[in-house]
């Protein structure tokens, strides 16, 4: 059987770089590990709730504007009703989605950089200094201050987190599975990239025993170090169970 591993780990030093960068004591290492895993998990889970706060807000203005016209004929007698729904599905590629986050350490700063493919949240006023607040009150850094930066993906469709984030988008609101697949690897066509996998697994269509799909499109040489490949592993929650979508993109190779 062929040894599955990373493909990001696989390349770390060559052609995928670490998200974090700072220096520390031995038996200080795992103070900063988990610092670093506090920072990430805070600001996941707040563009997350501001996500649903402003979803929430949509659905109620959505319902607010429906619109009820009664044609009524007065010669013929009848009358017909339209009903009309001013309700605009969200594409779910317009969310935000974070690729990474870079942590670099100083002695006196922390400096966070959010790497998001849209950023439309993150550019409202005072969106950074609220978050910089609820990172402050997690850490407890006294004698360090936050330097918060945002970056904008140059190409979004690049990112196999913004296509997972995409499915994850479709398969919650019952599209199959297989379109949903073949529609995310068509959007990698806005990209430039040499090659894309997507995989997904468990009880695809709600059916009872969970299998393994997949769909590959170009080249994808996974044991190639030299081969610049991202990877994601994402789990969508559906009513019928935790699915696995794993999708990697070939970038190109040096």
């Amino acid at each position: 059987m062929g040894q599955k591993i990373n493909p990001l780990g696989f390349r770390l030093g060559t052609t995928q770089n670490h998200h974090s960068f700072w220096f520390a004591q031995p038996k200080n290492y795992s103070e900063g590990l988990q610092e670093d895993k506090k920072i990430r998990n805070c600001i996941k889970n707040y563009i997350q709730k501001n996500r649903k706060k402003g979803s929430n807000r949509k659905i109620e203005s959505d319902s607010s504007s429906e619109v009820i016209t009664h044609n009524r004929k007065m010669d013929s007698g009848s009358s017909s009703e339209v009903i009309t729904h001013n309700r605009k599905m969200d594409s779910g590629s317009s969310s935000e989605v974070i690729t990474h986050i870079e942590i670099k350490k100083q002695i006196d700063t922390i400096h966070v950089i959010i790497h998001i493919g849209f950023p439309n949240f993150l550019k409202k006023k005072g969106a950074i200094e609220e978050l910089e607040k609820d990172l402050q009150k997690e850490i407890n850094s006294v004698n360090q201050r936050l330097n918060i930066a945002i970056e904008k993906v140059k190409e979004p469709y690049r990112q196999p987190n913004i296509l997972a984030e995409y499915i994850a988008f479709q398969l919650k609101n019952r599209v199959s599975f297989r379109k949903a697949m073949k529609k995310a690897v068509e959007l990698t066509k806005k990209a430039d990239i040499r090659g894309v996998k997507v995989q997904i697994a468990g009880r695809l269509a709600g059916k009872e025993i969970a299998r393994v799909e997949c769909i590959k499109k170009g080249r994808l040489p996974l044991q190639t170090i030299r081969a610049k490949i991202d990877y994601c592993c994402y789990p969508i929650r559906t009513i019928y169970g935790v699915l696995g979508v794993k999708i990697w993109i070939f970038v190109d190779e040096e």
